[in-house]
């Protein structure tokens, strides 16, 4: 007999990622991260499982946040980072087993593994302050004395201050650097007044591909760049043209050519002008959009609360060089498609689930992670053409024993000027059709991400309590295309809100739904619109809002990057176009709310600071509107995926009961 899903079950969840198969494809290593709700942390554990299915294992022992597996290319070692000697430095272990051997030993710690072609080395990334690199084992009693010492007082000049996150920047910056395989002896790459980071090795181990932005106005823009750099003489030459935003870069299997993620930023913000699948040839001439025909956003679009450990996924170049595997957004369904170099696309691994981070083998065989909306995610291992994909990871098998987990009815809603809407339906466990149900509007963020077929143990929990879980991507949202993502540029609260608002009109339909208990919650730009619907109807008979937004025009001055694509979303800055900005405010109709409100923010949240959401308290409280405030002490924009355990728990716990008592 099993149970309904419980919020406690968010410390049974395994979150399984970053699966790394070895050069010989026949093991692969991955991440396994579990909450320890009465420690309020997270520990990780590398795990090793064979691609035959024989065997899982446990590589390190799961005290510390173990993370980033990295297989040396003869395969005989494991690399991967860990926090266990108080920073997170980099180790390196024989990959049958024995004791780690710490490699890094930099003050800010070391981000981004990356083994050098010939094994004798990995570049990794740092941050560094004016003084350099600095060695923990160099660092004196003076030294820790004179830190100690500095003032608390920040002084700020830059316009990027901040960073929802990481805090407050300071005078750190992110830059590369290389440390022996055999003695940990480390040298800097890269240094200046910018960051640099995700590094990529040339097949001759001679150069450093990365990400920077270096133009001389970095201060006001959102550009970033590729480069190469010389690992000796430490040059640096630009292969992007400072007109967007570029990422992930990696060499051809000759050293040719080099592949990239991005595009150039222009007025639309849609799939073709943020993330195209790109190829440059190093002897020069234009870069080729290979996945421009697609009309499909490269990368993992889809949201949900169990991306803990996922690692921007890097293009993976087929042997001969003809081909780049790559995932895309697509309806909700997140597949793995391979681009050929001559504009022909094929699709791998398809089907109603997400994949959120793959590997190749040398010979090309495949390690990738993979969910779907009842499970999960856990690694599968196929061969290179996506044949014979089988699960090789089991992690939550135990736990998907015990919980009845809810598998949601999918289907396409259709609005009345015609356009399809991918929508979900998510029913109690034990659905009965002769009954009725409240049901709960669900909003994702962005708007540019998309739902999807993906586990979400929030949607699981309020399930559980006997509620029908509604979600959809109206127009804005990514995984159909370029009309349908600008459809809502600069009509944020129009074409959005209705499309949302004809979903749960259709819903309603259905004879199990009591219509007449709606509840409506979302996160980020979700809980914008979460404020923004409950100022245009009454038809909701409570709200949950998180980590939102209530007025556009001051956002501008207060979030950590707003400011820099404001215009793109509202068709001008919020000091040009004050009166509209303040029309698409949710602030504005304030005196409109009769639905009972729950705020929840992060107080750390730099993305939509927490004033916005002291902001919408305190207008509903003098206007006599029924509100609780609940703030989360030093928590980030992403609380709900990666905030400390217990006060993920205690948001659950909120939300539970806000909506047990008004629905």
């Amino acid at each position: 007999m099993t149970r309904a899903m419980e919020i406690g079950d968010l410390g049974k969840i395994k979150y399984v990622g970053d699966p790394r198969i070895s050069p010989d494809g026949s093991r692969v290593a991955y991440v396994v991260t579990q909450a320890d709700i009465p420690g309020k942390t997270y520990r990780s554990a590398i795990w090793i499982a064979a691609t035959d299915g024989s065997y899982e294992r446990r590589f390190t022992n799961g005290s510390f946040k173990d993370s980033a597996p990295r297989w040396s290319p003869d395969g005989r070692e494991l690399a991967f980072l860990s926090d266990r000697s108080g920073t997170t430095q980099l180790y390196v272990m024989p990959s049958d087993g024995g004791e780690p051997r710490k490699l890094s030993d930099l003050k800010n710690g070391v981000a981004d593994p990356v083994w050098s072609p010939d094994g004798s080395k990995l570049a990794v990334t740092s941050k560094i302050g004016p003084e350099g690199m600095i060695l923990l084992a160099e660092q004196t009693d003076d030294d820790r004395k004179r830190e100690s010492e500095k003032s608390d007082v920040k002084v700020i000049s830059s316009l990027k201050y901040k960073f929802d996150g990481e805090g407050f920047l300071g005078d750190l910056h992110r830059h590369i650097f290389v440390v022996s395989a055999e003695d940990g002896a480390t040298s800097q790459v890269t240094d200046g007044e910018w960051d640099d980071a995700g590094p990529s090795w040339s097949p001759d181990g001679s150069h450093v591909a990365f990400v920077s932005n270096r133009t001389e106005n970095r201060e006001f823009n959102r550009f970033s760049d590729i480069w190469i750099a010389d690992i000796n003489s430490r040059e640096a030459v630009l292969v992007t043209h400072s007109d967007g935003q570029y990422a992930t870069p990696v060499f051809s299997p000759d050293g040719a050519s080099i592949a990239y993620t991005g595009a150039p930023i222009s007025e639309q913000y849609g799939p073709n002008t943020i993330t195209n699948l790109w190829v440059q040839s190093l002897a020069g001439g234009e870069a080729t959009a290979i996945s421009a025909a697609l009309d499909r956003e490269i990368g993992g679009t889809s949201i949900s609360d169990s991306h803990y450990v996922a690692p921007a996924q890097l293009p993976v170049w087929t042997n001969d060089g003809t081909s780049i595997l790559a995932t895309f957004g697509d309806h909700g369904c997140t597949p793995l498609g391979r681009f050929s170099l001559d504009g022909e696309f094929q699709r791998l691994i398809d089907g109603p689930r997400e994949l959120l981070n793959f590997s190749a083998s040398v010979d090309g065989a495949l390690a990738v992670l993979i969910s779907d909306s009842a499970h999960p995610f856990e690694v599968f291992a196929s061969a290179p053409d996506g044949s014979g994909l089988r699960q090789i990871s089991h992690a939550n098998a135990d736990l998907l024993a015990e919980v009845a987990i809810s598998d949601p009815d999918t289907f396409v809603t259709t609005t009345s000027d015609g356009t399809e809407l991918d929508t979900w339906l998510l029913k109690p466990p034990g659905f009965n059709e002769t009954s009725r149900y409240p049901l709960i509007l669900q909003i994702h963020g962005g708007p540019h991400g998309m739902y999807g077929h993906t586990f979400y143990h929030e949607f699981q929990v309020l399930a559980a309590q006997g509620y029908l879980i509604l979600y959809c991507n109206p127009r804005g949202s990514t995984g159909s295309g370029q009309e349908f993502v600008n459809a809502a540029a600069g009509d944020w609260g129009g074409v959005d809100y209705r499309d949302l608002m004809e979903v749960v009109d259709q819903a309603c339909e259905r004879p199990y739904v009591d219509s007449s208990r709606l509840g409506v919650t979302g996160g980020s730009y979700g809980g914008y619109m979460t404020n923004w619907m409950i100022t245009q109807t009454d038809r909701f008979k409570a709200a949950v809002t998180m980590r939102s937004t209530c007025n556009r025009h001051n956002l501008t001055g207060t979030s950590d990057m707003v400011w820099s694509y404001a215009s793109w979303e509202f068709g001008g800055s919020s000091y040009e176009r004050t009166e509209f900005y303040l029309e698409r405010s949710p602030l504005t109709y304030i005196q409109n709310v009769n639905t009972p409100v729950l705020i929840m923010h992060s107080e750390n949240d730099y993305r939509c600071p927490i004033e916005q959401g002291e902001q919408f308290f305190v207008a509903l409280k003098l206007h006599g509107k029924e509100t609780v405030f609940v703030r989360f002490p030093n928590e980030s924009h992403g609380l709900s995926r990666s905030g400390r355990p217990d006060h993920r728990v205690e948001r659950l716990e909120h939300m539970v009961e806000w909506f047990a008592r008004h629905l």
